[in-house]
C-alpha cells in the first residue's frame, strides 16, 4: 500500500507540477510535460497525450521508455499514426477504442490487461505488440476537460512498474492523482489554447489592417510583409553576438513576439495617408501624370517653329537647332520627372531655364512653359515628393505612435508604440517625429529603422523608381551609418553576419542579386573605405 508520506509528496508535488504547468507559455512543450508529469506520477511505462482537434484525438507527444520511443512535443520527431475519429464512418460513435470512449463518455477507464479486458478492440494494440515484441499490458485512459465540461484531450499511460520493474496495474491512488494532474492540465492547456486564439485574431486584426493599406496602396503591402522579417533577421542576429557594445543585447521569446507585433504594425498610420501621396510615381503625378501637358506644350512650339519656318522668318538652320533644342529639353524634362537619388545644381538650372521660357496659351496669352507648381514639383532633388507631400507622408509615424498608444496593451506587448515608432528616427537627433538621439533609443527601435530602409532601398514594387541592386543599397545604407543615420553597430553585425544576403536570397530579384565585395561598403568595422 502507499503510505500517507508518499501520498502527501505526490500531492505536493502535484502542486508543483500544476505552478509549472500554468507557467509555460509554449503549447509543445506544454503538452510533453503534461505526459512526462502523468508517467513520472504513475511510474509508467510509457503513454501518449491526444488534443481534441476538428473533432478527432490528434496524437501530440508519446514516450515509451522500454522501446526508446520519443515522438511530438519537443523532440522534432513527428508521431506518424492518423488522428484517432470519435465517429465512425457510418455516423456511430466510436465506442470501441479505449481513448475516443474516454473522450465520449468523459469517464478515465483503468484496465488491469489489455489482453483479457472486454467492451474493447485492443486488436492495433496486439498488432503492435508482435511487431516490437513488446507487452501492452496495464492501461489508464484520462479526459482532459476544459471549464465548460468540453473534452479538449485525452491522457493515457500504459504499463505501470512496481519498484522491481515488474509490470503491474494502476492502483486508485495512482488513478486519483492522474485525474488531478489532468484537471489541472487542462486549464492550463486551455488557457494557452486560448491565448494562442487571442494572439491568432489579434494578428488577424493586425494583417485586416495591412490588408486596407494594400487596398490603398499596392505599392506598401509588399513593405508591410518584409519589414517585419528583416527585422526579425537582423534581431536574431544582433542576440547571437557575444563581445562588443551589443554582448547585453538579448530577446526572450516574448520580447521577439513584442518586436514582431511592432514590425507588423510599424505603418499602420499609413492608413490615414492620402493615396495620392503614397502612390506619387512621378514628381509631376497628381490625379494623372501632367507630363503629358508639359508634353502638348513642346509640341506647340514644335508646330510654332515649323510655322516660324514656312513663313521664312527662321532659316533651316536655326529651325534645325530649335527643333534640337526642344527635343533635348523635353527629354530633360521627362527624365527629371522621373525623381531619382539626387539632383545636382546644374540639373536644376536647366529645369529653370525651361521654366522661363515663353509660349502661348490657346487664348493666345504668353505663359511661361512651366507653371509655379510644376517648376516646384520638378526641382525635388531627391524622389518624387514636394516637401508638402513629404511633410503628409511623415505623418504616418505620428498617426502610427498616436494609434498605438491609445490601445490597452499588455505588460509583455508594452513597448510596441516605441518601437514601431522610433524607425524614422536618426542616431544624430535629426529624424522625426521626436527627433530622439541613439542613447534615447531601444536597440529593437534602431534594428527596425534599418530594416524599413533596407527594404525600401531593394524593394521592386515602389510606383516610382525599381529596387537597387545589392551593392548599391548596402552603399547607401553604409552611408547612413557613417553619417549617423542610422546604428552603425547594428549595420556592423548586418554586414558581418550577412544579414543582407539572406534577406536577398529570398526577396531580391536575380538581377539585383550583383557581386558585393564587402571590404568596399562604408560603415562598418570590415570596412576599408
Amino acid at each position: 500500500m502507499t503510505s500517507v508520506l508518499d501520498i502527501l509528496a505526490r500531492l505536493d508535488k502535484l502542486n508543483a507540477i500544476g505552478r509549472a504547468l500554468s507557467a509555460e507559455t509554449d503549447l509543445p512543450r506544454l503538452l510533453e510535460a503534461i505526459l512526462l508529469a502523468a508517467k513520472d506520477f504513475a511510474n509508467a511505462d510509457g503513454g501518449t497525450l491526444y488534443r481534441m482537434v476538428d473533432g478527432a484525438l490528434q496524437f501530440e507527444a508519446l514516450r515509451n521508455d522500454s522501446l526508446g520511443f520519443a515522438m511530438g512535443g519537443t523532440t522534432g520527431t513527428a508521431i506518424p499514426f492518423p488522428p484517432i475519429p470519435l465517429q465512425l464512418a457510418d455516423g456511430r460513435p466510436n465506442q470501441h477504442m479505449v481513448v475516443a470512449h474516454a473522450a465520449l463518455s468523459g469517464q478515465t477507464v483503468n484496465i488491469a490487461d489489455a489482453y483479457s479486458a472486454e467492451g474493447f478492440d485492443f486488436s492495433g494494440t496486439r498488432a503492435f505488440d508482435a511487431r516490437t515484441g513488446y507487452r501492452s499490458q496495464s492501461f489508464l485512459t484520462v479526459p482532459m476537460k476544459s471549464h465548460d465540461g468540453s473534452i479538449i484531450g485525452v491522457l493515457q499511460l500504459i504499463n505501470a512498474q512496481d519498484g522491481a520493474g515488474q509490470i503491474r496495474s494502476f492502483t486508485a491512488e495512482d488513478q486519483q492523482l492522474v485525474e488531478s494532474l489532468a484537471s489541472q492540465a487542462a486549464i492550463a492547456l486551455n488557457n494557452r489554447l486560448l491565448i494562442q486564439q487571442l494572439e491568432q485574431l489579434f494578428e488577424a486584426l493586425i494583417n485586416l489592417i495591412n490588408a486596407a493599406i494594400d487596398e490603398k496602396s499596392p505599392y506598401t503591402g509588399g513593405h508591410c510583409e518584409r519589414v517585419p522579417l528583416l527585422t526579425m533577421m537582423l534581431a536574431d542576429a544582433a542576440h547571437q553576438v557575444k563581445s562588443g557594445p551589443l554582448a547585453d543585447f538579448h530577446m526572450s521569446e516574448q520580447d521577439r513576439y513584442e518586436l514582431k507585433i511592432a514590425g507588423l504594425l510599424h505603418d499602420c498610420g499609413k492608413i490615414t495617408t492620402p493615396v495620392h501621396v503614397v502612390d506619387k510615381a512621378t514628381k509631376l503625378e497628381t490625379i494623372f501624370d501632367r507630363i503629358t501637358l508639359v508634353d502638348t506644350r513642346f509640341e506647340i512650339l514644335f508646330r510654332d517653329a515649323e510655322i516660324a519656318l514656312l513663313k521664312g522668318e527662321m532659316d533651316e538652320a536655326a529651325y534645325t537647332a530649335r527643333i534640337h533644342q526642344l527635343e533635348n529639353d523635353r527629354e530633360l524634362l521627362r527624365a527629371t520627372n522621373i525623381g531619382g537619388e539626387y539632383m545636382d545644381e546644374a540639373h536644376l538650372h536647366a529645369v529653370e531655364t525651361i521654366a522661363a521660357m515663353p509660349w502661348r496659351d490657346h487664348d493666345g496669352k504668353e505663359q511661361t512653359f512651366l507653371s509655379t507648381d510644376e517648376l516646384t514639383n520638378l526641382s525635388v532633388r531627391r524622389g518624387t515628393l514636394n516637401e508638402t507631400e513629404r511633410n503628409i507622408i511623415n505623418h504616418h509615424i505620428v498617426m502610427t505612435i498616436r494609434l498605438l498608444e491609445a490601445l490597452p496593451w499588455p505588460a509583455h506587448l508594452a513597448r510596441v508604440p516605441e518601437y514601431a515608432g522610433g524607425h524614422h528616427e536618426r542616431m544624430d537627433g535629426r529624424g522625426y517625429p521626436r527627433g530622439l538621439t541613439r542613447e534615447q533609443m531601444s536597440v529593437q527601435a534602431r534594428i527596425m529603422g534599418i530594416a524599413d530602409i533596407f527594404e525600401a532601398l531593394t524593394a521592386r514594387d515602389r510606383p516610382y523608381k525599381p529596387g537597387k541592386p545589392l551593392s548599391e543599397s548596402l552603399t547607401i545604407l553604409g552611408r547612413m551609418a557613417r553619417d549617423q543615420h542610422i546604428d552603425n553597430d547594428l549595420f556592423d553585425v548586418f554586414m558581418r553576419e550577412r544579414v543582407y544576403l539572406r534577406y536577398a536570397e529570398q526577396f531580391l530579384e536575380p538581377s539585383q542579386l550583383d557581386h558585393v565585395d564587402p571590404a568596399s561598403i562604408p560603415g562598418w568595422s570590415g570596412s576599408r573605405c
